[in-house]
């Protein structure tokens, strides 16, 4: 059974943007797209430890702010050309209320 844990309203996260949640492992970032769909990573790249929730939103991608990785929201893996992955979060959405899996 999952660890469901509150995050807050869908309307605290920008569309097209994102929110940090500090938890006991690091920072999580939560990402909004332009259609409301909810995504959450480690927010560090796999690739420097760039800060994921500085990036920008596209479709469901973040480029990475320091050296413009591409990482797919939904698996946390970069896209090609580039390799490596972050953690990816079971996120889920009731009664407008963004919960996170950690």
């Amino acid at each position: 059974m999952q660890n469901w844990t509150e995050v807050g309203p869908v309307e605290s996260v920008p569309k097209k943007g994102s929110r940090v949640m500090t938890t006991p492992d690091g920072d999580v970032a939560i990402f909004r797209t332009s259609s409301d769909e909810v995504f959450a990573l480690f927010d560090q790249c796999p690739h420097k430890k760039g800060p994921l929730s500085q990036g920008i939103v596209y479709d469901k991608r973040v480029a990475c702010p320091l050296h413009n990785w591409v990482i797919d929201l939904s698996s946390g893996e970069a896209t090609g050309p580039d390799e490596g992955c972050t953690r990816a979060f079971e996120t889920k959405v009731e009664d407008g209320l963004i919960y996170i899996a950690l």
